[in-house]
């Protein structure tokens, strides 16, 4: 394994990286994000992303683990100091023993598989990154085939984000779209092909109950911002709206908490349909 460089002072190349963690606008000018974890790490190169650089301790005995993707992962490596790993590493009690910088992928509606069993989730100007990786998380345990986040929005690529998302951002489509109408255009060619998607909206004014929609066909899911809902473009686009029965004294579900829940019925409903 041949060392491209050491770095072991806040110099230029440090800079970068830390501005990778703390920067949305050098993220995208850069078109890379800096990740954090043994499972995001590994969940990245199984599922085929770019990785560009390879951070390791200098000091540290590295596993195995961290041997095997220094030594098999082509992407360039940097040596760096144990103080320097840490400051990049995001916990206060723990150094990394590896950090890797990734390649942001095409923001391509292209991306998002179709076909007759298609369940795709939007989250709808979300505010909260941790939210936006639970969600993703969701999405991934229950089946859907990708997530696409519209609107005024928290980075999918901050590292709350990345880290709520426990790999699971790297395991299936997540796509960035400025607007509710570029989706609607998106579901309109789907639609062309043959394939009858439906829209379905989350909100406590739905006069359906989650479990009494058919998740069996295949639905385009909308989960609202946490403070505002779904926008207007949004409400209008639904073909129903569905509510989440809550008895207890609590006025709502967080926003990425209503997703599990209706991604599970989702999941329930299907598996029930395959048996």
């Amino acid at each position: 394994m041949a060392v491209v460089l050491r770095v072991s002072g806040r110099n230029a190349r440090f800079q970068q990286w830390k501005a990778l963690l703390g920067n949305r606008t050098k993220r995208q000018r850069r078109g890379e994000f800096l990740v954090q974890g043994v499972r995001p790490i590994t969940m990245a190169v199984e599922h085929g992303w770019q990785i560009r650089e390879l951070l390791y301790d200098t000091s540290a005995q590295l596993s195995g683990w961290a041997r095997e993707a220094l030594d098999t992962v082509p992407a360039e490596k940097f040596a760096v100091s144990r103080e320097l790993m840490h400051e990049l590493g995001g916990k206060a009690d723990t150094v990394p023993e590896l950090l890797a910088v990734v390649a942001l992928p095409d923001d391509n509606l292209r991306r998002i598989p179709v076909g007759p069993t298609m369940l795709t989730v939007v989250f709808d100007r979300p505010t909260s990154p941790g939210n936006i990786g639970t969600l993703v998380r969701s999405a991934d345990a229950f089946g859907a085939g990708g997530v696409i986040v519209t609107g005024h929005a928290a980075d999918v690529y901050d590292p709350k984000a990345v880290r709520a998302s426990t790999g699971s951002l790297f395991a299936l489509p997540v796509v960035r779209v400025p607007s509710h109408q570029a989706v609607l255009s998106w579901v309109a060619d789907v639609r062309a092909d043959g394939i009858g998607m439906r829209i379905m909206g989350t909100d406590e004014r739905g006069i359906v109950d989650a479990a009494e929609y058919d998740f069996t066909q295949p639905t385009l899911t909308l989960i609202g911002n946490e403070t505002t809902g779904l926008s207007s473009g949004w409400r209008e686009a639904c073909d129903q709206l569905v509510r989440i029965p809550m008895f207890g004294s609590a006025s709502s579900l967080n926003a990425a908490t209503a997703a599990t829940v209706v991604l599970y019925e989702s999941a329930r409903q299907r598996a029930a349909a395959r048996r």
